[in-house]
């Protein structure tokens, strides 16, 4: 495809010209090529980066977090501690933010939910990470945007996910959400 005054460019350039790309991986050597402007990872993605071998050096450092904060051998914290890493090392590759996503299974539990986003930001204040460039990820639940009016209430930026309809995007925005990632190709 060629566009007016340029030379052929793939979709993800053409896409680049008229928005801001987000990089949705827990890979940081993909969000590092991919160069996004913020970058955006779930549970699901972290346990597949964590696989991989040359992610050893962070769990281990996620299992020194964890037993210092208190906490060694839960495996709930564990994983928060990763995901809070995680984040960490990609706002080292991306200009803008990084949306740490609050486990799927508690987005029918919007006290479960504050309570994760609450420990999210726990742990990224005590590993120095600026929170402005922090968006807590909720599921677009009844209880998750429930969750999400609460948290900006309190100053945490969140990032309303699996909006699959104008209805849910709508009530997003109305409970203030920062921003809203919608299914674009299910809306």
């Amino acid at each position: 495809m060629t566009l007016k005054g340029t030379d052929t460019v793939n979709k993800r350039e053409q896409l680049a010209q008229w928005t801001s790309l987000v990089a949705d991986t827990g890979d940081l050597d993909m969000i590092a090529e991919l160069a996004p402007e913020d970058a955006t990872t779930n549970p699901s993605l972290l346990l597949a980066a964590a696989r991989d071998e040359r992610y050893r050096p962070m769990l281990q450092q996620a299992a020194d977090l964890c037993r210092t904060l208190g906490h060694g051998g839960e495996m709930d914290w564990l994983t928060d501690c990763y995901a809070c890493l995680a984040g960490q090392a990609i706002l080292e590759r991306v200009p803008g933010r990084v949306s740490s996503e609050v486990d799927a299974r508690l987005s029918f539990d919007t006290r479960a939910t504050v309570e994760k986003a609450r420990r999210l930001m726990a742990i990224y204040r005590e590993l120095d990470v600026d929170p402005s460039r922090i968006l807590i990820k909720t599921a677009a639940t009844w209880e998750g945007i429930r969750a999400v009016e609460v948290l900006e209430e309190e100053g945490t930026r969140c990032n309303v996910t699996l909006v699959f309809n104008q209805t849910q995007g709508l009530a997003a925005a109305e409970a203030g959400a920062t921003l809203i990632s919608p299914f674009v190709g299910r809306i």
